[in-house]
């Protein structure tokens, strides 16, 4: 990831990318993700990390589909995997090429996010967009809250982790969030279900 709250310039992005992976015992996946390190990587940037020996490839989260995100997949660098780093923008990175993602909401749904990157990488586009349009309202709804709370309650609830606890400054979930992201799961209506659990 982009060291935070330094906020470099393209420049100090591509050298600091370029000293840790060459003392990198193991291949280097980079974290765009703007609203995290406070600095976005140009498209210009990208094509240079690309070429840097023992990066292979990028989580690209930058809170949608944006002009740099149509070019990069226009022309992708080749032996440079981008992965979808935002939930609720998976399926359309997919349809544009992404080679997968690195999603947080694929903790509750793991074999439906791993059909999605199927279906897209198989050309079934009807199946890919009838699981992405399922998908993408369970992960509002996961992200309703700071992520990873709502996550950790829906696995908490479930039983699969033994506490919902988050370090501060982060607060537990809401039983509201919780119980909405659990309606979605049963397969509720998330609107429906998000109104009752807010009353």
């Amino acid at each position: 990831m982009l060291p935070y709250y330094t906020r470099p310039s393209q420049d100090g992005i591509i050298a600091h990318f370029t000293r840790v992976a060459a003392g990198s015992p193991v291949p280097l996946i980079v974290y765009n993700i703007p609203y995290r390190a406070g600095v976005s990587v140009t498209l210009r940037t990208l094509r240079e990390l690309a070429r840097i020996p023992g990066i292979a490839g990028i989580k690209h989260a930058v809170g949608g589909v944006d002009h740099d995100t149509v070019l990069l997949m226009a022309d992708p660098p080749e032996q440079f995997a981008v992965l979808a780093g935002d939930d609720m923008f998976v399926s359309p990175l997919l349809a544009l090429g992404a080679a997968g993602g690195i999603l947080a909401s694929a903790h509750v749904r793991t074999g439906e996010f791993a059909a999605l990157i199927a279906a897209w990488r198989a050309g079934d586009a009807a199946r890919a967009r009838e699981i992405g349009q399922r998908l993408a309202p369970l992960s509002a709804a996961l992200f309703a809250e700071p992520n990873p709370v709502v996550i950790k309650g829906v696995l908490h609830a479930q039983g699969r982790i033994p506490s919902p606890a988050v370090r501060l400054p982060l607060l537990p979930a809401s039983a509201a969030a919780v119980g909405a992201a659990m309606s979605l799961l049963a397969g509720r209506d998330y609107p429906a279900a998000a109104s009752a659990m807010l009353g």
